[in-house]
C-alpha cells in the first residue's frame, strides 16, 4: 500500500521496476502484480512505454501487489510522469542529479525492495539523493508492525538547511519557483564537478599517518568481536593481517568519491574478510569515527559525525529521522543504522508519503 499524507495536491504516479530474480529479466510490475519484461531498446536510448500506476490522491491510499522473486524500486512522482528510456540491454533509470536528465525538474523519489522466499526487505534510500519524505513499514503475519524512515516535524526543510549550513548548498537543486526539489549525495556532486574531489584528503592523510606507526584493529562483526584484523600503513597502502599474521587485504588511500560511494578503492566483495574490512573502513571514514574507539567500526552512534571533515549529508539525514535511522551512504547498515524494515513472512507492506 502507498498512503498519501503529503498534504500536496499534485497527482501521484507510481512505478515498480526491477528484476525477476528467477529469470534475471529486467521489467516492470503493474498494480495487480503481473511482471512484464521490457521490450528491446535502441542506441541512443528510446522512450520506454508508459508503465505508471495511478497513485493515491491527497489523504488516500493505493494498494498494489508485488510478485514473489522480484527486486527493484518503487518510484513515487508528484505532478509529472517520469520519463524512462531503453537500450538494447535494459532500462535507463532516471538520474535527476544530472542537469541534462529528462527528469531533472520533476519532484520524485523511490524506495528499494527485495521480495523472495526469505521475506521482504524494504528501505527508504538516501544513498543517491533525498527528495520526497516517506516512511516504510512491514506488517508480519503475527500483526507486528515495523516502521522506519519517519522524519521529525519540519524535517525536510531542516535537512536542506543543515546541508546549507555545512557549506554544502551546491548539493541542493531548487525549482524555478524556489522550492527545493532534492539534495544529491556528495559522490554524485563530485562526478558533476560541483563538490571538492579532495574533500576527505586531510582526514585520510591524518588516518594514514597515524596508522603508519600503530595498528588499526578492525573487528567487523558486532556479534563476533573476537574476529579481528590489524591494519598498518606502508607508503600509501594500508595492509591488513589476520590473527595468524597473514596478509589478507590491502587498501590504497581512498579518494573522496570512493569514501562517499563506498566503492573503488573501498570496493567490498561479498566474502568473509575483504568485504567486511572495506565496509568497516568506509563507514568509519564517512562518520569521521576512526580512532574514537579501540576497534573499528565504531558501534556507538554518539561518536559519529563529530569531526569537522565528515559526511554532513548523511549527518543531516540521521539527525532528522525520528528513530535516527537513514541510508545516508551505501554502508550505513554497518552498526544497523539504516532505514530498512524486514520480515521473513510479511502480511503486507506500506510506504507512507509524509507531509512537506
Amino acid at each position: 500500500m502507498v498512503a498519501n499524507d503529503s498534504g500536496r495536491a499534485e497527482a501521484v504516479h507510481l512505478y515498480i521496476t526491477g528484476v525477476d530474480t528467477q529469470s534475471g529479466r529486467l521489467g516492470y510490475v503493474n498494480a495487480s502484480g503481473s511482471f512484464t519484461p521490457w521490450p528491446g531498446g535502441q542506441i541512443p536510448p528510446s522512450p520506454a512505454p508508459d508503465v505508471s500506476i495511478p497513485g493515491p490522491a491527497r489523504g488516500a491510499s493505493t494498494t498494489v501487489r508485488v510478485p514473489m522473486g522480484f527486486s527493484g524500486r518503487m518510484y513515487l512522482a508528484f505532478g509529472e510522469k517520469l520519463k524512462f528510456f531503453l537500450t538494447p540491454t535494459g532500462l535507463v533509470e532516471p538520474a535527476p542529479w544530472n542537469p541534462s536528465d529528462a527528469n531533472h525538474n520533476i519532484l520524485f523519489d523511490w524506495s528499494e525492495f527485495t521480495y523472495n522466499s526469505s521475506g521482504l526487505w524494504l528501505n527508504s534510500s538516501q544513498v543517491d539523493m533525498f527528495s520526497v519524505p516517506h516512511s516504510v513499514e512491514v506488517t508480519a503475519s503475527s500483526g507486528q508492525v515495523k516502521r522506519t524512515g519517519v522524519l521529525v516535524g519540519g524535517g525536510r526543510g531542516r535537512i536542506f538547511d543543515a546541508i546549507g549550513s555545512a557549506g554544502w548548498s551546491q548539493l541542493v537543486h531548487r525549482r524555478s519557483d524556489g522550492m527545493a526539489l532534492r539534495a544529491i549525495a556528495p559522490r554524485k556532486a563530485i562526478e558533476l564537478g560541483r563538490f571538492p574531489a579532495d574533500y576527505f584528503a586531510p582526514y585520510v592523510n591524518d588516518v594514514w599517518s597515524r596508522y603508519s606507526s600503530a595498528g588499526l584493529v578492525v573487528a567487523p562483526f558486532q556479534h563476533d568481536p573476537g574476529t579481528r584484523f590489524t591494519g598498518r600503513v606502508s607508503g600509501d597502502t594500508m595492509h591488513f593481517t589476520n590473527a595468524q599474521g597473514q596478509r589478507v587485504a590491502s587498501f590504497g588511500k581512498p579518494p573522496s568519491k570512493d569514501i562517499f560511494g563506498c566503492d573503488g578503492v573501498l570496493h567490498a566483495p561479498n566474502d568473509a574478510v575483504v568485504g567486511p574490512i572495506a565496509r568497516s573502513l568506509c563507514a568509519d571514514l564517512n562518520r569521521s569515527a576512526i580512532g574514537r574507539a579501540a576497534t573499528s567500526p565504531v558501534w556507538d552512534k554518539a561518536q559519529y559525525y563529530s569531526g569537522s571533515i565528515t559526511n554532513h549529508y548523511s549527518k543531516a539525514m540521521h539527525a532528522n529521522m525520528v528513530d535516527g535511522r537513514a541510508y545516508g551512504f551505501a554502508f550505513d547498515d554497518v552498526g544497523g543504522h539504516e532505514s530498512l524494515v524486514h520480515d521473513p513472512n510479511p502480511r503486507s507492506a506500506r510506504i507512507g508519503l509524509t507531509g512537506f
